[in-house]
């Protein structure tokens, strides 16, 4: 055998040697994203009466607008996402739900905290836009139908308030 025969097999047998062999039985962990309970929130009707109470998250900076309920599986009903637009950025909003594998209710609210209307029934992986019919600061997220088992309108209005843990 000759020198250089020697040379491309020791090269060879260095590099086939030297690969890290992939594991493709490897576990990926993928955790779940947890309800983070940062504020509660009441609905009422025209005669301040008290339709529902919530339990919040609440979505107030650009990333948690982007993602919001994206990726959960499920949402308890005493549970909604409260997305909060700062005052300079009251406009038409405009929501879809990529990557959202839950059907939802999104509830489009003013900055008088007035519910604008309801988009009912948002469709997991839809990429279609849902609309306010006015300019919304805030958007409510909640299970879908429920805001026609309790009985939600445009006219009704919110109040909310932030606990201890928020951010």
């Amino acid at each position: 055998m000759s020198l250089k025969s020697i040379l491309i097999l020791v090269l060879c047998s260095a590099f086939t040697f030297s690969c890290k062999k992939i594991n493709t039985e490897d576990n990926i962990t993928v955790s779940e994203i947890k309800f983070k309970h940062e504020g509660n929130l009441q609905i009422l009707g025209s005669t301040n009466t008290v339709k529902k109470e919530l339990k919040i998250e609440i979505a107030d900076n650009d990333f948690e607008h982007q993602t919001g309920l994206m990726y959960r599986k499920q949402m308890d009903t005493d549970k909604a996402m409260l997305f909060i637009f700062e005052d300079k950025d009251i406009r038409v909003r405009s929501f879809y739900m990529k990557n959202t594998y839950i059907a939802l209710d999104l509830i489009f609210i003013s900055a008088d905290k007035k519910i604008i209307n309801i988009s009912k029934n948002a469709k997991p992986l839809n990429e279609s836009s849902l609309f306010s019919e006015a300019p919304a600061k805030y958007v409510l997220e909640i299970n879908a139908g429920l805001s026609d088992i309790w009985g939600l309108k445009a006219g009704d209005f919110m109040q909310y308030s932030l606990i201890n843990t928020h951010k």
